[in-house]
């Protein structure tokens, strides 16, 4: 193998540049080329690509975001879409592609390998943690270190003022994001889309806690588990609380990413190369009990990553 793609696809996350690093060093140690995709398939599809060199990923590791750039392609969905990136493939000379993102990204090079025989291989980079087959998605823990500052400065004006505040975390289908970072800042509840809530326990919990002195309170909420602004309404009109609502959003997914996440990031992006080099495709690069693992992407894309309840409920217990 002589030439190889990369391209970053769906939602950006800290430490994508880090595996961008990592993909195009390794590749040209061993000496082969590498063309960077811009803006993922679309780029793909447009012939939106240029070589890449040592100088093209210089000064980068410690960088948020994608040089590459990202975008969510609808064409790419459609077989002339595909049929289009097919001929770029021709026409750039590329004998294997690098796609790094989340669960849509690697349907679409699933389709596009079972369509075409383009060797891949997927590296997992999303804040929502959410892909089977890797403990941890690059990103994930900057994503929850981002959101456990913010819990740690809102608790500074939740004690000063004796406020409760909810602050809603990214997590439209997951509550990973919730779960660590509600664990780590010590919130007295946690609401994630995997667990039923009832209000009326919340507001309890909260009332016991104020009669025992407590004068302020956290509540983490995932996105996708209630609207935090409900959530807080709410709240204030059953117990009479001085309620506030802040909602981080896309300040998660933004930042230096962490030594973490530009360490697995790194580890993940050199073993794609490899296993491109070995001719082993169809591939997806994890991170499982401190070792780096590969997996079969099909599998991966089929499969639902669960939560680990034990630490919801953990969290649960040190928040009586």
């Amino acid at each position: 193998m002589q030439r190889i793609g990369v391209l970053t696809s769906g939602g950006d996350s800290p430490g994508m540049n880090a595996a961008i690093r990592a993909v195009v060093r390794k590749a040209i140690y061993h000496g082969m080329e590498v063309i960077g995709i811009k803006r993922g398939f679309n780029g793909f599809i447009e012939g939106d690509m240029e070589p890449m060199h040592l100088g093209s990923v210089a000064d980068i590791v410690h960088r948020g975001g994608t040089i590459l750039h990202t975008a969510r392609s609808e064409a790419f969905k459609t077989p002339e879409g595909r049929a289009r990136a097919w001929e770029n493939v021709d026409r750039f000379g590329l004998q294997g592609l690098v796609v790094i993102g989340g669960d849509g990204s690697f349907q679409g090079a699933g389709l596009f390998h079972r369509e075409y025989g383009l060797p891949v291989v997927g590296i997992p980079g999303t804040i929502d943690n959410d892909i089977a087959g890797t403990d941890f998605s690059i990103g994930f823990d900057t994503a929850v270190n981002t959101a456990v500052d913010a819990i740690n400065r809102i608790r500074d004006t939740a004690t000063s003022h004796e406020r409760t505040f909810i602050v809603e975390v990214m997590g439209r289908d997951t509550g990973f994001i919730a779960i660590a970072s509600g664990l780590a800042g010590g919130a007295e509840s946690i609401l994630i889309p995997e667990q039923p809530f009832s209000l009326d326990d919340i507001c309890d919990k909260l009332c016991r806690g104020y009669r025992r002195g407590k004068l302020h309170s956290i509540i983490v909420v995932a996105e996708g588990a209630a609207s935090g602004l409900e959530i807080g309404k709410q709240i204030k009109e059953r117990t009479g609380f001085d309620t506030k609502v802040t909602i981080l959003g896309h300040l998660q997914r933004g930042g230096t990413p962490t030594a973490f996440d530009r360490i697995l990031a790194s580890r993940l992006g050199a073993r794609a190369v490899e296993l491109l080099m070995a001719g082993r495709t169809s591939k997806v690069v994890g991170l499982v009990a401190g070792e780096v693992v590969e997996s079969d992407l099909h599998r991966v894309i089929g499969e639902k990553k669960k939560v680990d309840l034990n630490l919801y409920r953990l969290a649960s217990i040190l928040a009586i």
